[in-house]
């Protein structure tokens, strides 16, 4: 089977489930596993990533309100690689082709794939849809056999945070100027993670918030897990203006802000949000015995 995933979320669950060899094609954000950068890419973004956050938000707002196109899908290409599935999102406009511009090339592509849409909010979800693709894909077992993998590990992280009294109020951001709240499945993991989640936000968009809101919150951990973005920049976004205002103010009043890895772990919904939960957990919970995280975590 041909394969081709138009977002990264959907190549890692493709990969996970032993079918990396099948991919003809990738989006332009598929960085993971090693290897996929260097397939066909299908779309491309007006958003340059370089841009400071406020200029990124203002792009990808104006252009949301006028019904632009954020992203681009190259029809020639696809019709050129033939897929014959092609898996895809309807969730998120701002993350990637939407679903209803890939519907729509569709009819021009002359060897009819099938259109597999996911759209998941919560870690169940997440689950459902790697099992839905396995089934796509023609590898019910395999999906049946890494969904029942990904569950025990995160009941193994739930049977030892379960043993702490204490649920820490964490908040993550997923956007910091201006900042937004992580909806969707970030809750669900800051609950199995043995936290209380005080953006009451389950299941529901991320939303924008202001700094003021953030510290009535009161957050014992500010998670900053920047969509698209690495640590580094992160950490570099976060020691700006503002930003590092609130957040300097924040740690002085006892929150412990720490910086993830939001790109590759927080905000795809693939495999690797069991390991952003176990990360979380041994953020908010470590082990008596166990190593402190890495000290790219902290900002301070």
């Amino acid at each position: 089977m041909r394969i081709a995933s138009l977002l990264a979320s959907a190549t890692e669950i493709i990969a996970a489930l032993g079918l990396k060899d099948n991919l003809v094609g990738v989006s332009h954000c598929c960085d993971y596993p090693a290897g996929v950068e260097d397939l066909p890419v299908l779309t491309s973004s007006i958003v340059d990533k370089v841009a400071p956050q406020a200029e990124i938000d203002r792009i990808v707002r104006e252009h949301l309100a006028g019904n632009a196109a954020l992203y681009a899908l190259d029809t020639d290409l696809l019709e050129k690689l033939q897929p014959d599935l092609i898996v895809t999102q309807a969730l998120c406009d701002v993350c990637a082709v939407s679903g209803e511009d890939v519907e729509a090339a569709l009819g021009a592509i002359s060897s009819q794939p099938r259109l597999v849409n996911l759209e998941p909010v919560t870690l169940a979800d997440v689950l459902k849809t790697i099992h839905g693709v396995a089934v796509a894909a023609g590898v019910r077992e395999r999906g049946e056999q890494l969904v029942l993998r990904l569950n025990a590990r995160i009941d193994k992280v739930v049977s030892r945070v379960v043993r702490h009294p204490l649920r820490p109020r964490v908040l993550l951001l997923d956007w910091l100027d201006p900042p937004f709240m992580g909806g969707h499945w970030i809750a669900d993991l800051v609950t199995l993670a043995g936290g209380l989640d005080v953006s009451g936000l389950s299941g529901a968009p991320s939303r924008r918030t202001d700094w003021d809101e953030v510290a009535a919150l009161k957050p014992d951990y500010l998670i900053l897990a920047m969509c698209g973005f690495e640590p580094a920049r992160t950490r570099a976004d976060a020691e700006l203006g503002e930003t590092a205002t609130a957040l300097a103010a924040l740690e002085r009043a006892g929150t412990r802000v720490r910086i993830v890895d939001g790109n590759g772990l927080f905000n795809r919904p693939g495999p690797r949000l069991v390991d952003s939960l176990e990360l979380l957990a041994s953020i908010i919970h470590p082990l008596p015995d166990e190593s402190p995280p890495s000290r790219r975590l902290f900002l301070r």
